[in-house]
């Protein structure tokens, strides 16, 4: 089935890309939340205005991702948890909670955007890389001190 992307969507294509994907996906996902429409003569017509009007959006999307980026790279998080001998955690750092501790700071992120190859659990400062957008990326320092 063929499809006009409203959205950036991962691993599928940017805003204005005419996909093929399986009928399912399209019916069950992508029509239903309004992240495509059917590529269909009417609508590819209709494609250049929507193109214009999606570029625009895509320029707005990517200059708020900027911003974005920029306040996250500005911000430095520390975390305080127990720590045993050694500077072993009990328990550990998620990518949940460095996701709540940006919601306390004003930030909203989806922690799935929050790339943590697997939890901290150890004392130090470490990077982590957050996809704010496709094209824009941040590093967040994170520093985990012993209570």
């Amino acid at each position: 089935m063929k499809l006009i992307l409203k959205e950036n969507i991962e691993h599928l294509g940017q805003i204005g890309d005419i996909v093929k994907v399986a009928p399912g996906y399209a019916r069950n996902y992508l029509l239903p939340k309004g992240l495509a429409i059917e590529a269909t003569e009417k609508n590819a017509k209709a494609l250049e205005h929507a193109k214009r009007q999606l570029a625009y959006k895509k320029n707005k999307s990517l200059e708020a991702a900027k911003n974005l980026v920029a306040k996250l790279e500005a911000l430095s998080i520390v975390l305080t948890h127990q720590a045993g001998e050694e500077g072993k955690l009990f328990g550990s750092v998620t990518n949940m909670e460095i996701a709540a501790f940006l919601k306390d700071n004003g930030l909203e992120i989806d922690r799935k955007k929050i790339v943590l190859a697997e939890p901290i659990k150890q004392l130090g400062e470490y990077s982590v890389p957050v996809k704010v957008h496709p094209e824009a990326g941040a590093t967040l320092k994170v520093t985990v001190s012993a209570a």
